[in-house]
């Protein structure tokens, strides 16, 4: 029986630690990248992320210098800095209208949205907690995007963030969650990792 590709791809997806320093990626290949990692989910269709795509080895080492030294973030093609905007509910009638103009949502439900997430997000800490989910989830899909197209990845969560967030002129709703190194792998990778069985991670209720 032939494997659904989808599942494929997950089942043979690693965390990459050494790129081949030689590969670039160009505009077109790293907009294709960001353009699938937007179709993630988000809580009140809020896309609240952003990624900057980090490519020139000018910039490719200062952001080296600020995540403990990790080559591959200079040896890939390019290491996305995947951020989380602080969730602001007065842009949802925007984010929304295409799909008002399209029927499939009525205007009120648009403004009990707007509304239910001024209430959620008052508070810094769920608005915090809102843009990690969002940034986690669009670096995520952006993983996979990447190894549909035959591209390897390596996220990071060793940085400096504030470092990062000064080095690259994050603004103060930004905040820099996840490191995504993606390109061309070179010899020398470990395969997946093993798992912990279901018996321990799963139960269903």
């Amino acid at each position: 029986m032939m494997t659904n590709p989808a599942i494929a791809l997950i089942e043979r997806r690693v965390s990459a630690n050494r790129f081949d320093a030689d590969h670039a990626l160009t505009d077109a290949e790293i907009e294709d990248l960001t353009r699938l990692a937007t179709r993630a989910p988000t809580a009140y269709n809020l896309q609240n992320w952003r990624f900057v795509a980090v490519r020139t080895p000018e910039a490719k080492a200062r952001l080296r210098s600020l995540a403990h030294g990790q080559a591959k973030v200079s040896d890939a093609a390019v290491t996305f800095i995947v951020c989380g905007l602080l969730p602001d509910h007065t842009a949802i009638p925007e984010r929304l209208r295409p799909f008002v103009q399209a029927r499939y949502m009525p205007a009120s439900t648009v403004a009990s949205w707007q509304e239910g997430a001024r209430a959620q997000y008052a508070d810094p800490g769920m608005a915090r907690d809102e843009a990690v989910r969002s940034a986690s989830l669009g670096a995520a899909t952006l993983i996979h995007a990447a190894e549909a197209l035959s591209l390897a990845s390596g996220p990071m969560v060793g940085f400096d963030a504030t470092g990062v967030a000064r080095e690259f002129g994050l603004g103060p709703d930004e905040v820099p969650v996840m490191l995504v190194a993606v390109g061309r792998a070179a010899p020398g990778n470990w395969p997946q990792k093993p798992r912990r069985p279901l018996t321990e991670v799963l139960e269903i209720a």
